[in-house]
């Protein structure tokens, strides 16, 4: 991740919650700036920031990159999910 960072403007990734999705919300993953107000983590030298409302829906949530059979990419892990559909795109609380 800090390798696709070098060539940004942007210094972190953002992990976002939006309305959407066939369970409710869906998951946002982007490269982005630090917001006034976000929380700011850090893993592995990079910056995730997350902004207040997404907080509270992925507080304890693990991001894991997974290189599966039928699927590569991001995969979030979270705890606070009540469902999730079948793609694991989107989820409720």
């Amino acid at each position: 991740m800090i390798a696709l960072l070098a060539n940004k403007e942007e210094t972190g990734v953002r992990a976002a919650v939006q309305g959407g999705g066939c369970s409710g919300f869906t998951y946002k993953l982007l490269f982005d700036n630090e917001n006034e107000g976000d929380k700011v983590l850090t893993d592995k030298g990079v910056e995730i920031y997350v902004d207040k409302k997404s907080f509270l829906y992925l507080m304890g949530t693990l991001i894991d990159f997974v290189d599966e059979l039928n699927h590569s990419g991001f995969k979030f892990v979270n705890p606070n999910a009540k469902r999730t559909c079948g793609c694991g795109e989107s989820f409720s609380i």
